[in-house]
């Protein structure tokens, strides 16, 4: 079964690892976090280096279906959050 990485994992992991409190281990990691959802909200891109790159694309209006009803339904334009793996990032997924 697979395990769900949460931020008190990435705390605890910042603690061990870098040694810091773990006040302090939880105080980076929600900054780092922070810091990453203003850039995105803010239009930015986020690359982190061997990991992947984030960013917000625009969807426009479109006709959808309910796929109960088969009743076409009109889909607002919305922004979309997307993520795009670096090489590294899947050739480890492969890999492992």
């Amino acid at each position: 079964m697979s395990k769900t990485l949460t931020r008190s994992d990435l705390s605890e992991a910042v603690y061990r690892e870098v040694g810091l409190s773990r006040t302090e281990s939880a105080d980076l990691v929600e900054s780092i976090l922070a810091h990453l959802s203003d850039a995105l909200v803010g239009g930015d891109t986020v690359k982190i280096s061997s990991f992947g790159t984030f960013s917000v694309r625009e969807k426009g209006a479109r006709m959808g279906r309910n796929p109960k009803t088969g009743e076409e339904v009109p889909i607002e334009p919305r922004r979309v959050l997307v993520f795009r793996p670096s090489h590294i990032l899947k050739d480890k997924i492969n890999e492992g």
